[in-house]
């Protein structure tokens, strides 16, 4: 079996993840936006959706990063 590298749980139905440079193993989908998706700056949920960024910073919506002071946001659609 696999170990989750978040939970620490042994799992026969274990899944891994490439990210960048790095191969994670998780035992659920939960564990996996636990541990890699980015949490806002303002509120802290986990972002698992597009968001919306100015810089390198990524906020769960415009309002929060209205209230952070970004004035300048983008999203990834072209």
């Amino acid at each position: 079996m696999a170990k989750c590298d978040q939970c620490g749980n042994d799992y026969d139905k274990a899944f891994q993840v490439n990210l960048g440079n790095e191969t994670y193993t998780f035992d659920s989908f939960e564990c996996a936006i636990q541990k890699l998706a980015p949490a806002c700056p303002h509120c802290g949920v986990r972002i698992i959706g597009h968001g919306v960024e100015q810089g390198d910073i990524i906020y769960c919506c415009a309002h929060c990063a209205e209230q952070e002071g970004a004035d300048a946001l983008t999203d990834r659609a072209p």
